[in-house]
């Protein structure tokens, strides 16, 4: 692993454990270059997923920019990080395991509002005031009405 300070080749690894939901591999390492510490992650990716936008355009799929908007929806909310992070490994493994290397952006969109709505309903209303495209106050009012029944 390349030390993200002084890009040494050769860094060493000084503690490895599993997450706590088990689906990645925390590791401490050090360079002995510029005697820098950082942390990596390892996980298991079971294939490349393609996102099949609205346009027709393909994009590679992108588990950081997934995690950012899903903490997007959560901030100042009673969400940890780990939740988030176990929410992402969640979704991702769904979407991996469906088989399909093109993978609509529907779907994902529909898979986080699922997610979100069992994690925090603020966050779900947030994440859907994007995805749906909120135009106006009267949008949240038939969104949030939806959602009370």
């Amino acid at each position: 692993m390349r030390c993200p300070f002084c890009g040494h080749e050769d860094t060493q690894v000084k503690d490895s454990r599993p997450t706590e939901d088990g689906s990645s591999i925390r590791r401490r390492r050090y360079c002995p270059e510029c005697d820098s510490r950082f942390t990596t992650f390892e996980r298991v990716q079971l294939r490349e997923l393609t996102v099949l936008k609205k346009s027709g355009e393909k994009k590679p799929f992108d588990r950081d920019k997934l995690l950012r908007s899903i903490q997007i929806a959560c901030r100042k909310r009673p969400v940890t990080e780990e939740q988030t992070e176990i929410l992402v490994n969640n979704i991702v493994r769904e979407l991996e395991s469906r088989g399909e290397a093109e993978v609509p952006a529907d779907t994902i969109g529909e898979i986080v509002m699922k997610s979100l709505a069992k994690l925090d309903k603020v966050a779900y209303v947030r994440f859907a005031s994007v995805y749906k495209d909120f135009t106006e106050v009267k949008d949240f009012n038939d969104f949030v009405s939806s959602i009370n029944d």
